[in-house]
């Protein structure tokens, strides 16, 4: 956090303030979702369109948000070190012009090699560069309403692809899906303005500033009473004679600077250490075994984020379902998951209530709303698995990120470090998880493979958050074997210090006449 503490307009607390102007910081994250992955999540809208003009397979349009999700994943420590380096407002303001310059580069793409290269890499390292650091640093701004604000301000992508969604397919019949893209990159350069909003927080506690204070105080009087001490010990009777005695100091001829300046010095040398500078990625977190089970489920339940919000129009399209229909499956979803985001943030805000524990119940559920999508046949059915699912998705989506401040994880002082590793290990799903299904989709000819492969992969991702807290607790270590009491050998005592008289010159032998053998000892009144 050192480019925070050198920024000029850095708001400067002695405690965390859930709220001031973290309230503002929550109203440019719900944009910088709304223009992030609530793109990301519309982008299924052009799935037929590009399929048709570029004559490509499922597959190979689906790899566009792959690599795109790729990118966004795999960069998050590049993001984290200069994040921490440049501070969060700069990062995420050229994050923001790197989306709108990548999606209206790829409106003028001839194939859709072009697409994975200007939407895939260039919009996807801008899309890592404003998410990560406007959630990192929101989690700063609050504490006991964490939770809460961070699932409010989230739900902004789900109004984006509740607006987006109907928006961009009529958009798309009168103007072509060229002019669409070209539309959204414009709207896409508001991050800009919000990562301007991003103004840093240092907490710098007044308890710590008094402490200090009366600490030195008490150190110099403490320093200036041993010196009087010393001084009287030049006596007759104790027969030493100290150096800082009158009668030395007039001895000397050179005048040297008083012991007690020396003293003070060399003390506040010793207290007060060369702070050693603060690594840009702490990798320390990777041996934390609570934060291991809990990247891996964010490893395996990646597969199953994307997926359905491509796949669920090709999905209706393939039963028989008007198009126009089609699209009011994602906005179903996109209304539902805000309630679920709200809801978990309003569950995760009660103490007594263990948060891994809950995330769990809830990725149990989104498991069988993945399930529930192969059994639909028609426009309701399709629209009830929907809104289950977008509820259920919320849940987990809008609180999987912000559970890593918490102590059972990495905590808030490692948050940082640990969002960067925690999203880059994501990285390997996010590339795979939608090529995956579009691969089982031509195998099989039928969509619903694809929602199966996810709620796979949402079952070893709740079998993985299962074992962050026994992990945390050590239930999972091998406990150290107990040493039997005959192992355990008397030592003989550390040398005493030169000035203490000892009265027993016995005493330093008890204990090792303790460690004889029996045979070796005698009896004191005994024959010889």
């Amino acid at each position: 956090m050192r480019a925070m503490e050198k920024c000029a307009g850095a708001n400067v607390y002695t405690k965390v303030p859930d709220g001031g102007w973290g309230w503002a910081v929550a109203a440019a994250f719900f944009f910088v979702e709304m223009f992030t992955y609530g793109v990301i999540k519309s982008f299924g809208v052009f799935f037929n369109e590009l399929m048709v003009y570029f004559d490509e397979s499922n597959s190979r349009i689906s790899w566009i948000i792959s690599i795109c999700v790729f990118v966004l994943t795999f960069t998050a420590p590049l993001s984290t070190v200069l994040s921490n380096r440049f501070g969060h407002r700069p990062v995420v303001m050229v994050g923001g012009f790197l989306i709108s310059l990548g999606m209206i580069l790829g409106s003028f793409a001839r194939n859709v090699v072009e697409m994975y290269i200007t939407i895939g890499i260039v919009s996807g390292l801008g899309f890592c560069l404003s998410f990560l650091p406007t959630v990192t640093i929101l989690s700063l701004y609050f504490d006991k309403r964490r939770s809460l604000v961070i699932a409010i301000a989230s739900t902004g992508e789900c109004f984006a692809v509740f607006a987006f969604a109907p928006a961009i397919t009529a958009l798309n019949e009168h103007i072509g899906w060229r002019y669409c893209l070209l539309t959204v990159g414009a709207l896409q350069l508001n991050i800009v303005v919000c990562g301007a909003l991003l103004r840093p927080i240092v907490i710098k506690p007044q308890e710590e500033r008094k402490g200090s204070v009366n600490t030195d105080n008490q150190e110099t009087t403490y320093m200036l009473e041993n010196e009087q001490t010393l001084t009287s010990l030049d006596s007759i009777d104790s027969g030493v004679e100290v150096s800082t005695s009158p009668k030395n100091e007039a001895a000397n001829t050179k005048p040297e600077k008083p012991v007690e300046e020396v003293n003070k010095k060399e003390t506040l040398e010793k207290r007060e250490p060369k702070a050693k500078a603060a690594p840009l990625l702490d990798f320390s977190v990777l041996r934390n075994p609570s934060f291991i089970c809990y990247a891996l489920f964010g490893l395996f339940a990646t597969l199953g984020f994307f997926a359905p919000s491509l796949y669920i129009i090709p999905l209706s399209l393939s039963l028989g379902i008007d198009k126009d229909l089609s699209a009011y499956m994602l906005s179903g979803m996109a209304i539902a998951e805000v309630f679920g985001r709200i809801g978990a943030g309003l569950i995760l805000t009660k103490k007594p209530i263990n948060k891994i524990y809950i995330e769990l119940i809830f990725v149990v559920l989104l498991c069988l709303a993945l399930i529930a999508f192969a059994f639909a046949y028609d426009f309701w059915g399709l629209m009830a698995c929907s809104v289950f699912f977008g509820c259920m998705l919320g849940s987990v989506a809008g609180s999987h990120i912000p559970l890593i401040a918490e102590e059972d994880i990495v905590g808030i002082e490692k948050m940082s470090s640990g969002v960067g590793v925690y999203v880059f290990i994501q990285s390997l799903s996010g590339l795979a998880g939608p090529p995956l299904g579009g691969m089982l989709v031509d195998w099989t000819q039928d969509y619903a493979s694809a929602f199966y492969s996810c709620a796979v992969g949402m079952v070893f991702a709740a079998a993985c958050l299962a074992l962050v807290r026994p992990c945390k607790k050590g239930l999972c270590r091998r406990k150290p074997e107990a040493v039997p009491m005959e192992s355990v050998k008397c030592h003989e005592p550390l040398d005493p210090p030169e000035d203490f008289l000892e009265m027993d010159l016995g005493l330093g032998k008890s204990c090792q006449s303790l460690n004889e053998s029996p045979s070796s000892i005698k009896p004191l009144n005994g024959p010889n």
